[in-house]
């Protein structure tokens, strides 16, 4: 799979275990998700266009999971598990949290990264951008520092993927009495997601998300 992404895309394309993605995460082991995972495989669907995202899903997180990473990964902090399920190929957005991000890949998914690091005068060029190929039961966790999106589809069938993070984290807050003090305030799109998107994202800049990504919409290809 990866041999194959590498030729078909004309952005840089490694896998989650290779030294390049140290910058951006780490590979979490020693917990076991299977139950979490089976629950996500039968209970949750892919929408036939688009995503779907879930920030917290209450069954989910009655999963005797939930309290080991709350206790050990987060160090007690209140968290979220919750899903994204979907179709997407395109970079269209990069985001980033204060405070680690956790994906489980339920199916294999790729994700296109970056570094807060190459925003420069409040734009990113999307050929900063590189892609990392998750395989099927990988867990990931991505450092506040990494912008990331939705995953992306490698097969027909759609992604799916479960998504652990502070609790509250990508929640609405109000965008009209949002005051701009500091560069980074302008990114501001809901509760704990700093948003920087393409101008294709129509539909995201008409809710209040900031234009920030010039070069290439990437399209992962597989």
């Amino acid at each position: 799979m990866l041999k194959k992404l590498k030729e078909l895309n004309d952005f840089p394309v490694y896998s989650c275990d290779d030294k390049e993605f140290k910058k951006y995460g780490k590979i979490i082991e020693g917990y076991n998700f299977k139950e979490l995972e089976e629950y996500v495989e039968k209970h949750t669907l892919i929408p036939e266009v688009g995503n779907i995202y879930v920030a917290s899903h209450e069954e989910m997180e009655k999963h005797s999971i939930y309290n080991e990473i709350k206790s050990n990964l987060y160090g007690g902090m209140n968290i979220e598990f919750g899903y994204c399920n979907g179709n997407n190929s395109l970079l269209n957005g990069l985001e980033y949290h204060k405070g680690s991000e956790l994906n489980v890949a339920v199916t294999d998914l790729l994700l296109l990264l970056a570094h807060v690091n190459d925003i420069e005068e409040g734009k990113i060029d999307s050929s900063k951008v590189k892609g990392f190929y998750i395989p099927k039961g990988k867990v990931i966790e991505i450092y506040q520092t990494t912008m990331h999106f939705s995953p992306c589809k490698l097969s027909k069938e759609g992604f799916k993927c479960i998504v652990i993070l502070p609790r509250d984290t990508n929640t609405d807050i109000d965008l009209l009495n949002k005051k701009i003090i500091f560069e980074e305030d302008k990114y501001l799109f809901k509760k704990n997601k700093w948003l920087l998107v393409h101008k294709d994202k129509q539909d995201f800049i008409s809710k209040g998300a900031y234009e920030g990504i010039v070069g290439k919409n990437l399209k992962v290809n597989y």
